[in-house]
């Protein structure tokens, strides 16, 4: 327990910025992908093989959302499915760096693993509607697209900012993300999105929060465009 407990100590010393992560991020996801990549570091397991285990509990999840009829039993099983992956998703960089192992082919995998997430969840949503929901008008089979399309422009305009800023000389290092930030950034965060889903086998309120998660993508895809612009200008 004691040897347990020292590399989880280790572990929160690796830890990236906080700077732009919503509270879920900071406060659920970060933490508990902390435990598994300790966990991890202790069975001599490597990052890429959580990185597989992670899509091992997302896909088959994503799947179940396209074949099975909601219900409350599939709803909770897809929820703590998608989180599990998620928090393996976090747990695979942590333990890259505290092992200093981190590659470019794993970078890759886990982005090219991230982006097939991204599009697949709005995918499987999609079928959904179009099997099992009763929609109040065929116009919410056009949501998911919507919401495809804003969560990989923010995944991809986010990274390619990120990679276009290394190139600016005399960068101040980022801080923290204020508290009040935090939280207003928890519609676009993908662990929310993955909570979501425990409320899909009751279709009127997964559709009033897939609705509000759509409406929130869409306005601030639209902000951070503006504000990505604005900062490599």
């Amino acid at each position: 327990m004691a040897g347990f407990i020292a590399t989880l100590r280790h572990m929160t010393a690796a830890q990236k910025s906080s700077n732009g992560v919503s509270a879920y991020t900071l406060f659920v996801n970060r933490p508990a992908g902390r435990v598994l990549a300790a966990l991890a570091y202790r069975a001599g397991a490597t990052p890429n093989q959580l990185t597989v285990l992670g899509a091992l509990f997302t896909f088959p999840a994503l799947a179940a959302v396209a074949l099975v009829r909601p219900g409350p039993g599939l709803s909770v099983c897809v929820c703590a499915a998608l989180a599990m992956g998620f928090a393996l998703d976090a747990a695979d960089g942590q333990l890259a760096r505290a092992q200093r192992s981190g590659s470019p082919s794993g970078e890759w995998l886990d982005h090219v693993l991230d982006c097939f997430k991204l599009v697949t969840v709005h995918l499987v949503v999609l079928v959904s509607f179009y099997r099992f929901f009763s929609l109040p008008s065929p116009a919410w089979l056009l949501a998911p697209m919507l919401f495809e399309m804003a969560a990989v422009v923010i995944f991809f305009a986010g990274i390619l900012t990120e990679q276009l800023k290394r190139r600016t000389a005399d960068r101040a290092p980022a801080g923290p993300t204020p508290a009040l930030r935090c939280v207003l950034l928890l519609p676009v965060d993908y662990g929310v999105t993955c909570v979501s889903f425990l409320f899909l086998g009751s279709q009127h309120v997964f559709l009033s929060v897939y609705g509000a998660l759509l409406l929130a993508h869409l306005l601030f895809m639209a902000a951070f465009l503006v504000k990505w612009y604005r900062e490599l200008r």
